[in-house]
């Protein structure tokens, strides 16, 4: 295994050299060695890639949830909607890092008119993502991730287009 990973990466070398000296300024078209790496760590997801997935809940699974992620390195950026049927949705932006197949990021979403904030983990799986569910803090009076929680949340892949 190792001889055949070493050739694919003399040969991927060998006609990259003979391609001509091409240069870019384009961030997410460079392979980074940081990116390899991680590429090639056990379990871990494609990188500078676009994931999408969605989850229905409720009694007759009238709520969704749609997460779209980007991948990019370590770094993962993407938007994360909840929709309930009859309540007030929340809408927002995420921004995180990736390590492995986990995913911590800041999920900053507008709701009833205001913005805030929530940490989220989910943990990529294929194709599907799970996520830790939430619980209430009194101190806060807000939702919070539960960091001693599994991963019970499940989402399914969608096409992103």
């Amino acid at each position: 295994m190792k001889f055949q990973l070493g050739f694919v990466s003399f040969i991927a070398m060998t006609v990259a050299s003979c391609s001509g000296n091409h240069t870019t300024n384009d961030a997410d078209t460079v392979i980074k060695k940081e990116d390899t790496a991680m590429a090639n760590a056990p379990d871990a997801p494609a990188v500078n890639m676009e994931y999408c997935f969605y989850a229905t809940e409720g009694t007759a699974s009238q709520d969704t949830t749609k997460v779209n992620l980007h991948i990019n390195g370590n770094k993962v950026t993407g938007d994360m909607d909840w929709l309930p049927k009859e309540k007030d949705a929340r809408k927002g932006s995420l921004m995180g890092n990736l390590n492995g197949n986990i995913i911590k990021a800041l999920w900053t979403y507008g709701q009833e008119g205001s913005t805030d904030t929530l940490s989220v983990e989910f943990q990529l799986r294929g194709n599907q993502l799970a996520q830790k569910p939430y619980k209430y803090n009194a101190k806060t009076g807000k939702q919070q991730t539960n960091s001693t929680a599994d991963y019970t949340v499940v989402y399914s892949m969608k096409n992103c287009h």
